[in-house]
């Protein structure tokens, strides 16, 4: 009801008729002509009594005389043919809310390569989280200009329609203003672990006092071994229930000395009694490197995500289902397990109720590097919920994830496995070697 999309379009047009422009229309998906803006401009082309300037084909608008020119893809299925359109003077992406970081680095550079080229982005703003709203509104390209367009900006909107918007804020203000005032929801219900609950945890140490126990005590260094690729290593260092470190960063398979090196500097620097890592794949000569190392670092364990669940027989939580039966792996009981302690300590923060120390989490803003403290609540809340072929919960996997275009969440995952022992019954090393 805002208009945005039918302003943008009046705009375009204008553009194009005045002088020479070659508009680039994008959307994630377009499996028919119908579903871009070609209809939205064809009718602005009427509106303004332009259609004897213009050549409407049925796949590109084009002027008759100064050669402007729109073209229409679905960026998901036609990269090659967007990254070899030539002298593109603006980029429009409509429906950009499904923007994703990969699109974003190929559109850019075919575009901007062309003097005083533009990018237009419009969209509804979805999720906090969204890579559109965090590149776009949050962290905007150098030189952007941010226009918030809602249905108060638009003088057609009929007074049945305005008296409708304003009995729908009646009954549930958030949901309208995220509909109509464009503000992103904080939390996907689809995810495992919600953004919410996470953003209650940061700093919870020094505003929550625990029904049992203390927040700090017992200090652990998780590590994620990096994958192949463009995958990074990172650590998480907990002082009991509370994150005071986290670090990432890149290298190579030949490189595991080294950053086993690394993780143990952590480790000496925080006064760490163990060492967690990632036991798949390349992680699994871990534990070797720290022991040969001078001196040796004994005091380590190994965490398989696909690994069989621990106490398999004991119900979930307050559920009267076994572990067992209710997760397909250890990955999935760890993120659920942690999703509980986030949820408790939310609820401690927000209702004022009432948790032991070890059943909660907080994650303190001055010890992490503000960047990675984003980056841990950005992929800690980002993994949805899944199920395997007997009904049993998981995690959605990275393969699943790089289908949406997410990187893999290598903090998050340290930051599993450094609360792993925390969680999983207080269990000892040698039950994890």
């Amino acid at each position: 009801m805002s208009s945005k999309s039918h302003d943008m379009a009046g705009v375009a047009i204008a553009r194009a008729n005045h002088h020479e422009e070659r508009f680039l229309c994008l959307r994630m998906y377009q499996n028919r002509i119908a579903d871009s803006v070609y209809t939205l401009l064809k009718d602005k082309i009427s509106y303004f009594g332009l259609d004897a300037n213009f050549k409407v084909y049925a796949d590109a608008i084009e002027h008759k005389t100064n050669g402007s020119l729109f073209r229409f893809y679905g960026l998901a299925r036609n990269v090659d043919e967007v990254k070899s359109f030539e002298g593109a003077t603006v980029a429009w992406f409509e429906e950009a809310h499904n923007l994703t970081e990969n699109m974003f680095t190929i559109v850019r550079p075919t575009v901007m390569r062309n003097p005083n080229a533009e990018m237009w982005f419009s969209f509804n703003p979805r999720l906090v989280s969204d890579y559109s709203y965090k590149r776009l509104i949050r962290n905007p390209p150098k030189g952007s200009l941010i226009q918030q367009i809602n249905y108060d900006k638009n003088p057609f909107l009929t007074q049945s329609a305005l008296d409708d918007i304003a009995a729908e804020f009646e009954e549930d203000y958030d949901h309208a203003a995220h509909v109509y005032l464009g503000i992103p929801l904080e939390d996907d219900d689809s995810v495992v672990i919600k953004r919410s609950w996470i953003m209650a945890s940061i700093d919870a140490h020094k505003t929550v006092t625990p029904l049992a126990g203390l927040w700090r005590g017992g200090k652990t260094v998780g590590y994620d071994v990096a994958d192949s690729g463009d995958d990074k290593n990172a650590t998480t260092g907990m002082d009991g229930s509370v994150c005071v470190h986290l670090d990432e960063w890149k290298a190579g398979e030949d490189e595991l000395f080294e950053s086993a090196k690394r993780v143990r500097g952590h480790a000496v620097s925080m006064g760490a009694n163990q060492i967690g890592y990632d036991s798949i794949g390349v992680g699994a000569g871990t534990g070797a490197h720290l022991n040969n190392m001078a001196p040796p670092w004994r005091k380590h364990f190994k965490f398989n995500a696909g690994a069989k669940v621990v106490n398999p027989t004991r119900p979930y939580g307050t559920t009267k289902i076994n572990n067992e039966d209710f997760f397909c792996n250890l990955k999935a009981q760890t993120w659920w397990m942690l999703g509980d302690r986030f949820r408790n300590t939310y609820l401690a923060v927000t209702k004022g109720k009432q948790f032991p120390a070890s059943d909660m989490i907080s994650l303190s803003s001055e010890d992490l590097d503000p960047k990675l403290l984003d980056a841990l609540v950005d992929e800690l809340s980002t993994p949805k919920r899944d199920f395997d072929n007997a009904g049993k919960v998981k995690v959605e996997s990275k393969k699943d994830l790089a289908k949406r275009d997410v990187a893999s969440p290598n903090i998050a995952d340290s930051f599993i496995i450094a609360n792993s022992t925390g969680m999983l019954a207080r269990r000892n090393l040698k039950d994890y070697l």
